[in-house]
């Protein structure tokens, strides 16, 4: 069985509307939906960073036949240990019908890709001790170094 080829590329402003139901998809995952959904405005500016050269946050998008089947955000940082960029991979998602067809292993691949062309060497990100399909894919394309995240709002 072949399966239509996969575009990996960034958004457009055009995408909006078809990046908005994976954006919400993946805020939903996470418990971010009905009363707990984030603030329409947060939306909004996130979408807007994509496409300010000024801000250090990215987005790609997984194409399959002219439809957005995933996503994925990261941002560039410095570091104390290194001097060349480094890239936190923020939010990876894709459309429940795409998981387990090299969707969200292409989407990292253009984060590495990304992150060479700028001259990074390290990548990394977080997911929940619960994400058992994402853990699944992550320990094949990385390292769990075996950190711990603490986390307040202040």
């Amino acid at each position: 069985m072949t399966t239509p080829a996969l575009l990996i590329r960034p958004p457009t402003p055009d995408d909006f509307a078809a990046w908005k139901p994976l954006w919400d998809g993946y805020n939903a995952f996470y418990g971010r939906e009905g009363p707990t959904a984030l603030p329409e405005a947060i939306t909004q500016v996130t979408w807007q960073r994509f496409f300010d050269a000024y801000e250090p946050v990215h987005a790609l998008v997984a194409e399959r036949d002219g439809q957005l089947v995933g996503l994925v955000h990261y941002l560039f940082h410095r570091s104390t240990t290194r001097i060349e960029p480094t890239c936190y991979l923020q939010d990876l998602f894709t459309q429940s019908s795409e998981r387990g067809r090299g969707v969200g292993r292409q989407l990292i691949q253009g984060v590495y890709d990304a992150v060479r062309r700028a001259g990074g060497q390290r990548v990394y990100w977080q997911t929940h001790t619960t994400n058992a399909a994402g853990r699944t894919l992550y320990d094949k394309v990385a390292k769990h170094e075996g950190f711990i995240v603490y986390a307040t709002m202040v």
